[in-house]
């Protein structure tokens, strides 16, 4: 598995991960954090690890021509 695809994969599931952090644990608390912010937390990593992957794949099929 490529570097890209790996950041593309786990980018994507932390992003949805998030998401659903966000969206579905507004009642829940915890002592520590706020599930929600977890979530929002999660969903910019996971963005930055796409646009990690998408650049490395831009390379990568840059460099090949």
């Amino acid at each position: 598995m490529s570097p890209a695809s790996k950041n593309l994969t786990e980018g994507f599931v932390t992003l949805l991960i998030g998401l659903a952090l966000k969206l579905f644990t507004e009642g829940v608390e915890i002592p520590v954090f706020t599930l929600t912010k977890v979530g929002v937390v999660m969903m910019f990593i996971g963005g930055g690890l796409v646009l990690m992957g998408l650049v490395q794949a831009a390379r990568t099929t840059s460099s090949r021509s």
